[in-house]
């Protein structure tokens, strides 16, 4: 058995919501949003609602079904540039979870490649626990939505059954579940 945290649709929109409101107070004037996919994808774009920047995607993977995770992503789509909108701006990078950050750390490293201006980040969630790299000093912002533990997170676009994940978020979120039924039932 392993504990999961399951969180509903309207409770993901309104953490990205206070995120926005964090990040609109603040002195971060960004030109565009970079979704780390693939759970950075709805955040972003949830975000790009309340802040009315142009959205841009990446796609990095660390996780393969059979397989455990790699230390290092490994990059699925990237964006070179893609006509300037990431050289010479401010980027704000996006993603769902903060886990050990390393996706995050390899993205930051690759995009400082490209010559942004600056890079701020933006997590909906930050898991409580020790981090295998720091941010650089380039990265001046940094953004939650809200600090969570450390348990694996099952979030709502990644589940086959969206009513029972529904269902459970209602009743508290944190389940107790076998990792045969957890992996049943979500894609991770």
């Amino acid at each position: 058995m392993s504990a999961r945290l399951r969180f509903s649709y309207s409770d993901l929109h309104q953490t990205i919501a206070d995120g926005a409101a964090q990040i609109v107070a603040s002195d971060f004037q960004f030109d565009v949003i970079l979704a780390i996919g693939g759970g950075g994808f709805i955040p972003a774009r949830i975000l790009r609602t309340y802040v009315e920047k142009p959205l841009i995607a990446i796609s990095l993977a660390r996780y393969h079904p059979d397989e455990p995770p790699s230390d290092v992503p490994h990059k699925l789509q990237w964006v070179d540039g893609v006509n300037n909108m990431i050289t010479g701006k401010r980027v704000l990078l996006v993603d769902e979870v903060d886990d050990e950050r390393t996706t995050l750390a390899f993205a930051i490293g690759e995009l400082l490649t490209e010559g942004p201006t600056e890079i701020g980040v933006f997590v909906m969630h930050n898991k409580l626990k020790e981090k295998k790299a720091d941010y650089p000093d380039f990265v001046k912002y940094v953004f939650v939505g809200k600090d969570i533990e450390d348990v694996w997170v099952d979030y709502p676009w990644d589940a086959r059954d969206i009513i029972q994940h529904e269902k459970d978020a209602a009743s508290g979120g944190l389940i107790e579940v076998n990792e045969e039924e957890a992996q049943a039932a979500y894609r991770n």
